[in-house]
C-alpha cells in the first residue's frame, strides 16, 4: 500500500474569537489502496452477486446508479481488514475523531453512461451509531470512461478527487459531496461509512 499523499485544510474565517478553533481536515486520500487486479476482484464479486438499483430518500432523480451490498462473508474480509487499517492510520492523522468501526458494509456502486450520477448530498442519517467518515474507493480506469467524478464541497466551491484506479478517499460525513453524471463507459466505485459517538 502507498502512503497518503494529500490531505485539504479547510479555510477559516472569522469575526470573533471566543474559544479555541479545532479546524478538522475536508478530505484525505491514500494511492495504491488497492491493485488493478484487487480492484476487479471486487468488481466481479459485487456483478456476481447481483446489482438492484440504488435508491434515495426524496427526489427520485437524484441518483441514477445500480448498487451490491458487501460484507466479510462475501469473500470481502480481506477487504474489510486492509480498509481499517488505512482508516485508523488516517483517522489519527487528519481528522482524530472517537470511532466505532464499519458497521454497514460495503456499497459497491457501478454508474452507466449516460447518465449515471448521484446528486449533491451528505451521508449522514438519521441512523445510531452516526456516521462520521465516509470512505470512497476508486474501482475503474480513469481512461475507460468519462465523467463520473467525485466531487467534494467546500463551501460553495466543489474540488474534484482523485480518479486514479486503487485510490482510497476519506472525508466527513457531513461534507457535501456528488458524483458527476457519467458520459461515457461506467465508472465502479466501493464506499462505506466509519460509525461513532454523536460528535460533541
Amino acid at each position: 500500500m502507498s502512503e497518503v499523499i494529500k490531505l485539504h485544510e479547510p479555510k477559516f474565517e472569522n469575526s470573533s474569537w471566543n474559544f479555541e478553533i479545532d479546524q478538522v481536515n475536508l478530505y484525505a486520500f491514500w494511492t495504491n489502496a488497492f491493485s488493478k487486479e484487487e480492484c476487479q476482484t471486487i468488481i466481479n464479486i459485487a456483478k456476481d452477486k447481483g446489482l438492484i438499483k440504488g435508491k434515495t430518500k426524496g427526489e427520485s432523480d437524484v441518483r441514477d446508479s445500480k448498487i451490491s451490498w458487501l460484507y466479510p462473508v462475501d469473500n470481502m474480509d480481506w477487504v474489510f481488514r486492509r480498509v481499517t487499517d488505512i482508516t485508523l492510520n488516517l483517522n489519527e492523522r487528519f481528522f482524530k475523531f472517537d470511532l466505532f468501526g464499519l458497521n454497514e458494509g460495503f456499497q459497491f456502486t457501478n454508474y452507466q453512461a449516460p447518465s449515471g450520477k448521484y446528486g449533491k448530498h451528505l451521508d449522514r442519517g438519521m441512523n445510531m451509531p452516526v456516521r462520521k467518515l465516509s470512505i470512497s474507493i476508486q474501482l475503474t480506469n480513469p481512461d475507460e470512461y468519462e465523467g463520473g467524478e467525485l466531487n467534494i464541497y467546500e463551501e460553495d466551491k466543489p474540488i474534484t478527487m482523485d480518479k486514479t484506479q486503487g485510490t482510497l478517499i476519506i472525508f466527513p460525513s457531513y461534507v457535501l459531496h456528488e458524483v458527476m453524471p457519467v458520459t461515457k463507459g461506467e465508472r465502479n466505485s466501493l464506499v462505506t461509512w466509519v460509525t461513532g459517538k454523536q460528535f460533541k
